[in-house]
């Protein structure tokens, strides 16, 4: 069964992104996450991406080749029996069409540096298209069922450093910590996490999680209440049985008859209905709650005096 993180990110990898600065931040994020450069010393440098996510590998060559139709890109996947799962391998041929990008996506220099990144984040749409190709090659979420948990996880210190103030400025309350040689930011509030998938265009999503939060709320709701009910029955029943007790401790002594009115009537009430409420002893007995709770203080009083 696919995981709720990899439903938005199919999701995600169908979302049209017209604008060619929101896809060269999308690709440049994507690419951070997972790429690493190779040479060829006839051809000069080249790209490798790697995906457990089928869609995701795709939107990597869309973007590709709607930037730039002559680059050469292939596919392949590998089976990883360590880690359970297949890997989808994207190569971008080195070539004399790859260096122009690689300049424009800032990644010239041996290696993949987040430095230069800060020029394809001046817009806020290509702010949130950089966060969705970050969260598309190093992201998680839990299900809607679960506490709301959202994480980033990179390779590479600078970008976890990047992304976390990424989302400082935007006003998320984001963490940030290192795991097995891995740099996560995270987000644990639900509207936090609502917000940035709702940021990301995963609005179908963060609708999921709303939905799960309200129905998660209702069922607290009715859980209280079902369990104040429970408890006020239980006071009911071990109040109705002191009384009961009360009672026949009067009639084995013979005290019953000699009990006023009012009282010999309470006591016959209650004997003749050991399972309804105060007020609904009063209720037969004509009189409030209060006076009926006074006539059976006075009853019990009695029968310990016995």
């Amino acid at each position: 069964m696919p995981s709720f993180a990899s439903d938005v990110k199919n999701a995600l990898s169908r979302t049209d992104t017209e604008r060619s600065c929101c896809q060269t931040a999308e690709l440049a994020a994507l690419l951070r996450m997972g790429a690493s450069m190779v040479t060829d010393g006839e051809h000069g440098l080249g790209l490798r991406f790697e995906t457990a996510s089928a869609a995701v590998a795709r939107r990597v060559i869309r973007l590709l080749r709607t930037m730039d139709a002559a680059i050469g890109t292939s596919v392949a996947m590998e089976q990883r029996p360590q880690l359970r799962r297949r890997i989808y391998i994207v190569n971008i041929a080195a070539g004399e069409g790859v260096t122009p990008l690689l300049t424009r996506l800032g990644f010239m220099g041996g290696e993949t540096p987040v430095g230069t990144d800060l020029a394809l984040l001046r817009k806020k749409c290509c702010r949130a298209a950089y966060l969705r190709g970050a969260f598309l090659g190093g992201g998680s979420v839990n299900r809607p069922e679960a506490g709301c948990h959202l994480e980033i996880t990179g390779k590479h210190a600078a970008m976890g450093r990047a992304l976390h103030t990424l989302l400082r400025r935007l006003h998320f309350p984001v963490g940030l910590t290192d795991r097995h040689e891995s740099y996560v930011v995270y987000l644990k509030e639900g509207d936090a996490v609502m917000d940035f998938l709702a940021l990301i265009g995963a609005e179908e999503a963060a609708e999921e999680i709303e939905i799960a939060r309200n129905l998660k709320e209702v069922r607290a709701q009715v859980n209280r209440l079902v369990n104040v009910e429970t408890a006020n029955l239980q006071r009911a029943v071990d109040a109705a049985a002191d009384q009961l007790a009360a009672i026949e401790r009067l009639t084995a002594a013979g005290g019953l008859a000699t009990l006023p009115e009012d009282l010999r009537e309470t006591a016959e009430m209650r004997r003749a209905h050991p399972e309804i409420s105060i007020a609904e002893l009063a209720a037969l007995c004509h009189i409030s709650k209060s006076g009926m709770s006074h006539r059976l203080r006075k009853i019990r009083t009695l029968a310990e005096e016995v």
